[in-house]
């Protein structure tokens, strides 16, 4: 598997402003180098079923990591935890 690094790596993370998972998904991609779209659902007027149906779940964060959606803040642990990113 072909290691991920901020070059190759492509994130979109779906949020709203007032969740705590979310700024810590944005805290961690960010020192560690990533850059990534942030999508606030509510200044979008996304509802949750319609991010669902682009992401994972019905959960804020939903983060995809080129185009796989991957989870939340929890599932972003687990792969920065993986080889693809060590």
């Amino acid at each position: 598997m072909e290691k991920r690094t901020p070059d190759n790596t492509k994130i979109k993370m779906y949020t709203t402003s007032w969740c705590g998972p979310c700024k810590m998904a944005k805290k961690l991609l960010t020192d560690k180098g990533f850059y990534f779209e942030e999508i606030d659902i509510e200044e979008h007027n996304i509802s949750r079923e319609e991010m669902a149906s682009m992401s994972k779940g019905l959960t804020v964060p939903q983060i995809i990591i080129n185009d796989l959606p991957i989870g939340g803040f929890e599932d972003l642990i687990q792969l920065f935890n993986t080889e693809a990113f060590k």
